[in-house]
Parts: structure tokens; C-alpha cells; sequence
């Protein structure tokens, strides 16, 4: 009987360590994220998801006014590693009939400055565009160049500030300041989605620490099994000009050729691609 008593001991003691073990290991994943961490999760979610992604998408341009300027484009990329690594972007714009034509290209790299050129139809030129320009406004919108492939992670010091709902959505707050001074705001905050990752909405502060800029995922769809902001809105405080864009088309995975991204289809892009 002595003997029953002791191994029905023990064997308590495995079943404890055992679900020990498992709470250990479910709960690991949400202790052991950094900021880093998350804020790298995020940027695969937004940037990097799928080998390469199409979409066509509506911008509209909303001035203080309410007067509206649309702006029709097809957006491609390709991957060359993993998150954070090297990327190419090509864009080509139907219309209005200024910008009709006109194309843009993105190199980007890992730890240093990315390459992008512009081709203007009306000039028959293409302009390479100066890293310093990185935060200049994006064919007039309140998006910026650097906003369409993204920032380097290492660029930035990042940090947890709390973890609060969003809506319906549980999200971690990072707090995302610039480690050099070649940007237009000194912080950026950024409620990130704890179940996808997905930047749900992000807030910049100017050199003065006022809020100047929103950024807001409005909408949100699965596209082959990947999540995707759908619709999106960056609003300028200061001005009260705002852009809108929606993905109209999305595809992932669709076999995009390296040829596309070179001099010679900025000039005279390939319709199988652009349409």
C-alpha cells in the first residue's frame, strides 16, 4: 500500500511538471518578443509576405477642401531574401494623364541606402532620386517614398510602451524613434496587431513632439491565405490634406520575372505585368 502511495506520488509530480512544461511553452513566444522582434514581425506582414505580390490600386488625393485627385497605378514585388532583406518594387501609373505613363523603381537593400529611380514620359528621362529624398512626398500624396518599401529596421530604437486594445484588436505599442536626424519626425508610435502583425495604425511626432501624421489600416482581407490591408490612410494634421488607398486587384506567388525591374522596362514597361 506504502508503495502505491509513492508511485501515485511521483507520478503526480510528472503530471505537474508536464503541464508546467506546457504553459512554459505557449507562453514563451509572448514573453521572449522584443520590440525588435515585433516590430520585425511587422514589417514581414506588411512588406514581405509571399515570394512576390501584384495589386492595382486607387490613390486618392483629398485636399483640406475635399477636393479629390485619383491616381491609378499597379504596384509589383519581388523578395531576394528574407525579412529585411533585398527587395525590388516596380510601379506604373494609368493615370491622371500627368503622371500617365510614368514609372518607379526600388532596389532595396538590407543596412544601407536603397537605389530608386523615376521615369518621367513627359521628359523621356529617368531621374534616379537621392537618398535624402527618402521622406519626400510620394507623386504628391502624404505617403512618402520610403513609405512604400518600408524602413530598415536597424534605422530605428524600438520599445514596448504598453499593450492595449485597438477597435477589437489586441495590439503591442511600439514607440519607434530614429536613431539619425534624416527624417521629418523625431518618434513614430505604432499599434501592431498581436495575432497577424499588421500595422493597424501609427502616429508620427514632429520635431516639436506634436502629432502631425496618421496612418490607419482600414480595411483588411485574406488574400491566399495571407492577410492583407486592403485600404489604407495616411492624414496630415497640419495641413489637412489626406490620401487614400485601396488595393483593387492583390495576388501573391504569381512567378514575376527578374527582367522586369531594369532600365529598359521602366522606358517601355511589359503590359503582362502592368495590367
Amino acid at each position: 500500500m506504502r508503495r502505491f502511495r509513492t508511485q501515485d506520488s511521483g507520478f503526480k509530480i510528472f503530471i505537474i511538471c508536464c503541464l508546467l512544461s506546457i504553459f512554459s511553452f505557449l507562453s514563451f513566444d509572448a514573453i521572449a518578443l522584443t520590440a525588435e522582434d515585433i516590430v520585425k514581425r511587422s514589417q514581414e506582414a506588411f512588406f514581405y509576405q509571399g515570394k512576390d505580390f501584384k495589386a492595382r490600386v486607387m490613390m486618392k488625393l483629398i485636399s483640406k477642401g475635399g477636393q479629390e485627385r485619383i491616381r491609378e497605378l499597379t504596384m509589383l514585388r519581388k523578395n531576394y531574401g528574407d525579412t529585411g532583406g533585398e527587395q525590388k518594387y516596380f510601379i506604373y501609373f494609368f493615370q491622371p494623364a500627368d503622371v500617365k505613363d510614368m514609372t518607379f523603381m526600388v532596389y532595396k537593400y538590407p543596412a544601407r541606402d536603397d537605389d530608386r529611380w523615376l521615369f518621367i514620359p513627359a521628359l523621356n528621362m529617368v531621374r534616379r532620386i537621392a537618398a535624402q529624398d527618402k521622406r519626400s512626398s510620394f507623386v504628391g500624396s502624404d505617403f512618402t517614398y520610403e513609405d512604400v518599401s518600408g524602413r530598415d529596421i536597424e534605422d530605428d530604437r524600438h520599445e514596448i510602451i504598453k499593450e492595449e486594445k485597438l477597435s477589437d484588436k489586441d495590439c503591442y505599442v511600439i514607440k519607434s524613434t530614429p536613431k539619425a536626424g534624416d527624417v521629418d519626425y523625431s518618434y513614430k508610435i505604432s499599434w501592431i496587431d498581436k495575432v497577424n502583425y499588421l500595422p493597424l495604425k501609427e502616429e508620427y511626432y514632429d520635431k516639436k513632439g506634436e502629432l502631425y501624421k496618421i496612418f490607419t489600416a482600414d480595411e483588411m482581407k485574406d488574400i491566399k491565405g495571407f492577410p492583407t490591408v486592403t485600404k489604407r490612410t495616411m492624414k496630415n494634421l497640419q495641413n489637412g490634406h489626406m490620401t487614400e488607398v485601396v488595393f483593387i486587384k492583390v495576388d501573391y506567388n504569381i512567378g514575376i520575372e527578374d527582367s522586369l525591374f531594369s532600365e529598359r522596362y521602366l522606358r517601355q514597361p511589359q503590359r503582362k505585368w502592368i495590367e
